[in-house]
């Protein structure tokens, strides 16, 4: 099994190594890290780097695009979305975390889909025909899409546990000790105290 794990300037780093922890461990599975071209790439305050360009990589059976706070450099590069469009074509799962599903969306694989993003990337997913859901990981058909940043994980389990079986989802579960206790109850716009989600939503406004 293949996984490509596609990766860009500016993107958020938890989109990526977070699932890539646990998708990662697909038995026998190689993982090839993607870029637009192969080389380093600044994600925050973490490098990376692409070990392969877009044309080095065109079958994986498993896609993986993270987000970043603005797509808008990635959804409107024509090179990009024809790369996504052409390698759909043969994934056994396409997935995205985050922001990431813009990607998706703007390649035209989400027209009608059942999906989910971060809290603030709904409206934009909806313009490009997706149906959004508050849910923490969607799966319609072939698509897989986690909400914001952290969701990822969760995406990722999901994945594995279709891929691998749930026995080996639930292993990598207990070596990565995911066990969330978070202290705080504030991760979704419907429990965040109003402060809080009004200090948030005034980034996006």
């Amino acid at each position: 099994m293949e996984i490509a794990l596609f990766i860009f300037d500016k993107m958020t780093p938890l989109d990526a190594v977070g699932p890539l922890e646990v998708i990662g461990r697909v038995p026998g599975a190689t993982v090839k890290i993607v870029g637009k071209t192969a080389g380093p790439v600044r994600a925050g305050h973490l490098g990376l780097t692409a070990d392969y360009a877009m044309a080095d990589v065109m079958s994986p059976d498993i896609l993986l695009i993270p987000g970043a706070a603005d797509m808008s450099h990635i959804t409107s590069d024509t090179e990009i979305l024809d790369w996504v469009r052409a390698v759909d074509a043969a994934t056994t799962w396409t997935t995205s975390v985050c922001t990431g599903a813009l990607v998706l969306g703007a390649a035209g694989l989400l027209q009608g889909k059942r999906t989910t993003t971060h809290w603030s990337a709904v409206k934009q997913l909806e313009g490009y025909g997706a149906i959004v859901t508050d849910r923490r990981v969607v799966t319609d058909g072939k698509i897989m899409t986690g909400a914001g940043v952290s969701a990822g994980i969760d995406m990722a389990l999901t994945l594995l546990a279709e891929v691998a079986g749930e026995g080996h989802a639930q292993f990598v579960q207990l070596m990565t000790e995911y066990d969330p206790q978070p202290p705080f109850d504030s991760g979704s716009l419907a429990k965040a105290p109003d402060a809080i989600r009004d200090r948030a939503l005034a980034l996006f406004a």
